[in-house]
């Protein structure tokens, strides 16, 4: 995924969000060194209204990219670092007594802010995982009884070491589908990982991104321009067809035990209309589905046990689908 600068068919404050949206990437940039594919993915989260688990080995720039984001950023950002010992109510806030007022009021969790970093969100109980869901998906969160909205936009980013490292939970199936997309940070190349000792070695702090030169390039309206403007992007019936016959292909798939759900379909549509419009086109074409497939369906879809056991893994099934199911002409 790498989005063009070109420009063709928006004008206005369409035009103008798209310019923002690609100085955020610009900036990101400055911090963090060969990961334009995961830049990309939190930027179509943020047009799509989803939320990004970003998934690497310790290292890798996981919560700088983050971190970054919300530098770039006009909006109010909190990080939680979640621990085996975390409680829910240390995400989404509790009723605190006041002995002044005799009486008890509400005291705000870190959710309520616009960019959350859920920092190795696989490391605490699922229990305090799940503390989550209704945030993600209702973008509010109860307590006593009592519903209280989140700021809108709302976004979490939630970093997540392998599943099979020492000392972290899985997330539950439903947790991961209220996820928008999953990105996978790799290992840097040999080049990039050079870069980044390079400016480690000339005074690069990663713990003062503002003395690195990252400036906030774009705020809630740039972002509500561009929601606007995807939202205008064409589909044809071919198209959605195409999305559907994927979809449904990995729930035919022997190497699976669970399948895309039409949440996962719905998803890949809104995707591939976000990277339809970051690349300058008002309508989607196949490409742009199986640009963003990877990263919208791979933690929607489970292995069977014995397709582990033979090497397989699930963006290979996902890649092999898409080998056969025909592309609309």
């Amino acid at each position: 995924m790498d989005p063009t600068t070109d420009n063709a068919g928006y004008t206005g404050d369409a035009g103008a969000a798209r310019a923002s949206l690609e100085a955020l990437r610009a900036e990101i940039a400055k911090a963090v060194v060969g990961q334009d594919p995961a830049v990309t993915g939190l930027v179509v989260a943020l047009l799509c209204r989803g939320h990004v688990l970003l998934e690497g080995v310790p290292g890798v720039a996981k919560t700088l990219l983050v971190r970054a984001l919300a530098s770039a950023l006009e909006l109010d950002t909190k990080r939680v670092q979640f621990t085996p010992d975390l409680m829910p109510s240390d995400i989404t806030g509790s009723l605190v007594f006041d002995a002044r007022t005799a009486e008890f009021s509400f005291q705000p969790g870190p959710v309520f802010t616009n960019l959350l970093l859920a920092d190795e969100i696989n490391r605490t109980p699922p229990k305090t995982q799940s503390s989550l869901l209704e945030a993600m998906e209702e973008r509010q969160v109860t307590v006593d009884g009592t519903a209280r909205p989140l700021p809108e936009p709302f976004l979490v980013a939630a970093t997540q070491n392998p599943v099979e490292y020492e000392g972290t939970y899985p997330l539950p199936e439903a947790q991961l589908d209220r996820f928008l997309l999953k990105l996978t940070i790799p290992l840097p190349s040999r080049e990039d990982e050079i870069n980044v000792l390079t400016r480690h070695s000339e005074g690069f702090n990663p713990r003062d991104l503002r003395a690195a030169g990252i400036r906030p390039v774009a705020g809630p309206a740039d972002l509500e321009a561009a929601r606007d403007a995807v939202t205008k992007t064409a589909v044809s019936p071919e198209i959605t067809g195409y999305v559907v016959d994927i979809c449904r292909a990995t729930r035919e798939s022997p190497s699976l035990t669970l399948g895309v759900s039409p949440r996962g379909a719905t998803a890949l549509l809104a995707t591939a209309r976000a990277w339809a419009w970051l690349t300058g086109r008002d309508y989607v074409i196949p490409d742009d589905v199986k640009a963003l497939a990877l990263p919208t369906l791979r933690h929607r879809i489970q292995l069977r046990p014995e397709a582990e056991m033979e090497g397989v893994t699930a963006d290979s099934v996902i890649n092999a689908i898409l080998a056969h199911v025909p592309v609309p002409r």
